[in-house]
């Protein structure tokens, strides 16, 4: 039987890698994406390789669509298709008051936070065979 796949956006650190490991021992084959933290994502596919499953780490923004789309066709590619998506990736900006927050920061924010989750929702929504949200 096949074990299922798990992508987790944004698995490279706190909650998300925590995920990504607990899944691994739980019988999953897991994806994590990054965006620049390329050893603690290596760290996070060890972790889950050594509970007996397969692991990659996939750069790329959360707020960039094609990314998204990359990382999903990537997982799917490597692992097989994805059953489970985990959306972990968030940031809080360079900012902690919003009435010192720049236009800047509050649109990053914006963009990894809610427009790069819904996107992820849909491809996640979207079954392999019907990618017409590519379109």
């Amino acid at each position: 039987m096949a074990r299922p796949v798990l992508l987790i956006i944004g698995g490279s650190r706190g909650i998300g890698a925590s995920t990504a490991t607990l899944a691994g021992a739980r019988g999953y084959d897991v994806a994590i994406t990054y965006k620049g933290n390329a050893k603690a994502a290596g760290a996070v596919v060890d972790a889950v390789k050594a509970t007996g499953g397969k692991a990659i780490a996939l750069q790329g923004d959360t707020a960039i669509e094609e990314d998204i789309e990359r990382v999903f066709d990537a997982t799917a590619r490597e692992l097989g298709p994805i059953t489970h998506c985990v959306h972990s990736a968030g940031i809080g900006g360079k900012n902690s008051k919003l009435e010192a927050a720049t236009a800047a920061t509050i649109r990053e924010v914006i963009d990894v936070n809610l427009y790069g989750g819904l996107l992820c929702a849909r491809a996640a929504l979207s079954p392999p065979q019907n990618q017409s949200w590519k379109n």
